[in-house]
């Protein structure tokens, strides 16, 4: 099996998936925020930047156009593949007026049918994690099968400035984000954190909740505060890697052991698929799948730790 394994790495390691990673840091209208946004924006850099296989834009204040995102979602389609990822990151202030959303920046404010447009030209599974005001307001327009969108609030209603694009920063940083201890930080999981940090800062402060972050993944219905099997949301969030932290990342950055690693997150997706149809299945038949696939993740994991 881990000979097999081997020539499967020799194969794939050809053919390794990229992440594009784009961070919008929107106009602030003071001082206060526009800081704060483009500290924002930085930190992600910082965070994201030795990230195996990771090409990082990032576009702020006069850059942070209406062309300017456009052209490079534009650049991005030309260079990402299906096998790819494709991460946005908004960061900002947004404004909704029941018909469609607004994403703030300099000039013109884009829309959210505009970035749609845009994103659908992508081949890359795409994740979409929207930290302004309103962006609830976006997610009708914008969701899309593979596609992942994370929004800061539940609604278009929800106009105050957010806090979550602070702990989902903060989600990259913090080794308990990664719940599952497999030194990979998933979409799902830095939601999650993100979502119950913000929770427990309206709560701390003894305050009414202005924003109310959800996912969506399914492409289609509403997103949910608290993904699950039961939804039938989060399985895509779940094997969307985000950041690989500790040996995981030195492992990604060994071209003899890449392809491996690759094999563990599919494992895993497999594992977590397994979870989202249990109910259809009879359990012989998914405790028999289940131990399959626990045993080839075994033979993975050792042949990883040579």
């Amino acid at each position: 099996m881990i000979k097999t394994l081997l020539c499967i790495a020799g194969l794939a390691c050809c053919a390794y998936a990229e992440t594009f990673y784009l961070t919008v840091a929107g106009l602030g209208g003071e001082q206060e925020y526009e800081q704060r946004f483009s500290g924002w924006a930085k930190e992600l850099e910082l965070i994201l930047k030795n990230e195996p296989g990771s090409k990082l834009e990032t576009l702020s204040g006069a850059q942070a156009t209406r062309a300017g995102i456009q052209a490079k979602l534009a650049d991005i389609a030309k260079q990402s593949k299906p096998a790819d990822n494709f991460v946005l990151f908004m960061i900002g202030h947004g404004s909704f007026d029941e018909n469609d959303y607004k994403f703030n920046v300099t000039g013109p404010d884009i829309s959210a049918t505009e970035l749609a447009a845009a994103l659908d030209k992508i081949p890359a599974q795409q994740l979409i994690v929207n930290m302004t005001s309103a962006s609830g307001g976006a997610t009708a327009s914008i969701q899309k099968a593979r596609r992942v969108v994370i929004s800061a609030t539940k609604a278009g209603t929800e106009t105050n400035a957010t806090v979550f694009a602070r702990y989902f920063i903060e989600a990259l940083r913090d080794p308990s984000a990664d719940v599952d201890k497999n030194e990979a930080i998933t979409a799902l999981e830095a939601f999650r954190y993100a979502e119950a940090k913000t929770a427990k800062f309206f709560e701390d402060l003894k305050r009414l909740a202005t924003e109310h972050a959800l996912l969506e993944d399914t492409g289609k219905g509403d997103g949910v505060k608290l993904p699950s099997a039961e939804n039938g949301q989060g399985l895509i969030a779940g094997r969307f890697a985000l950041l690989h932290t500790g040996t995981s990342a030195a492992v990604a950055k060994d071209p003899a052991k890449l392809a491996l690693l690759k094999r563990k997150e599919e494992i895993e997706a497999q594992i977590d698929d397994l979870k989202y149809r249990k109910a259809a299945l009879s359990v012989q038949d998914y405790r028999g799948q289940l131990q399959k696939f626990l045993l080839e993740l075994a033979k993975t994991q050792e042949a990883l730790d040579k």
